[in-house]
């Protein structure tokens, strides 16, 4: 199994911290100043990554190209050719922004949906791609991109696992095996009992490579089971405020929610553990306290050979365990051992 890949300086993959992206995507609603703000709410949530999203809208749909449900309830009244002309960024402010980046030490990512913006995306020097879940079938796209060598984080939304197999194949054959996959469910919000996380289960026992997840639920709580489950990546939507007009914000995160959640997957990550069963040493003391040991269940007169009943199992966990009173009965004991009394192994022979 292919258990890691290098993104810029943090190792991804089984066995290092979740990789967290912050899909800030196309909540900057065209204006690079919002852009910023939202690496500066994703630095200061602690986000590993925050994510954009690089178009031109002449490249990327046609004029006429129908909108999704969730698009026309959050953007009415436009096409989706004119939504995504409104959200367009320039290569100007896309060069601003990685280096706004940066300087902020977070590390800048986007999306291309076209070749010439996977282009422009190699030539900022950006360290790993992130591939949409609409590109997956796109092998063309997808063999270009895995030929610039760069690791690729390719999202697996709508396909069947035969289609992953086919995308994972296009790019091996491309000569890249840097690749993680994210289990993905393409609505926003997408609903619980629509997430099937154990999906990814399936795609690491299936592929061998690393899995982790883009969560377009609401709340946390899914994204944080994801990490329990062993997710690598965790990709969230951003927004300064879902009350924004545009197609995401309504399925995003606010700047103090990203943080809360960051929180809690650090805190899934430190109870995981490395799955040896074995006591902790925290446990020590309640050990004692809690577990039984050996003692008299009644006076024991010296000479008196011991048998089952004159044994009791009582707190504290200080004595001998329980589980070696076939060795004592029969013994015979030494001295007089008091009701209660803890039975030592230098009280009887």
């Amino acid at each position: 199994m292919k258990k890691e890949v290098m993104i810029g300086k943090r190792k991804v993959g089984l066995g290092n911290p979740v990789f967290i992206i912050a899909e800030a995507g196309v909540n900057h609603n065209g204006s690079v100043e919002t852009a910023k703000k939202l690496i500066d709410a994703a630095k200061k949530a602690g986000a590993d990554a925050v994510k954009f999203q690089t178009f031109n809208a002449e490249e990327l749909a046609t004029r006429n190209a129908p909108k999704a449900a969730y698009q026309k309830k959050t953007v009415p009244g436009k096409s989706q050719f004119d939504m995504l002309k409104s959200l367009e960024l320039s290569d100007a402010d896309f060069k601003s922004l990685f280096a706004y980046c940066r300087k902020k030490n977070v590390l800048f990512l986007s999306t291309p949906f076209n070749i010439a913006s996977a282009d422009l995306l190699f030539g900022l020097g950006m360290k790993a791609f992130k591939i949409s879940s609409g590109d997956l079938t796109n092998i063309p796209m997808l063999v270009h991109i895995a030929a610039l060598k760069l690791p690729m984080i390719l999202s697996t939304g709508m396909a069947t696992l035969q289609e992953v197999k086919e995308a994972v194949r296009a790019v091996y054959a491309a000569g890249n095996r840097e690749l993680v996959l994210l289990h993905c469910t393409s609505n926003y919000p997408a609903k619980p009992e629509d997430v099937n996380l154990l999906a990814m289960d399936t795609m690491s026992g299936e592929l061998q490579l690393p899995v982790g997840y883009s969560d377009h639920t609401e709340g946390p709580e899914i994204a944080v089971a994801s990490a329990a489950r062993g997710a690598c990546v965790i990709e969230k939507h951003l927004t300064l405020s879902r009350k924004m007009n545009g197609p995401d914000h309504g399925a995003s995160m606010e700047p103090e929610e990203l943080r809360e959640m960051v929180l809690m997957i650090r805190r899934v990550e430190r109870a995981l553990g490395s799955g040896i069963k074995e006591p902790r040493r925290s446990e020590e003391g309640v050990k004692k306290a809690a577990r039984k040991s050996i003692v008299a269940g009644s006076d024991i007169f010296s000479g008196k050979k011991i048998a089952l009943r004159d044994m009791a199992f009582k707190r504290p966990g200080t004595g001998i365990s329980p589980e070696y009173y076939k060795k004592i009965v029969g013994k015979t004991a030494k001295r007089d051992i008091k009701k209660d009394s803890l039975i030592s192994w230098s009280m009887i022979k």
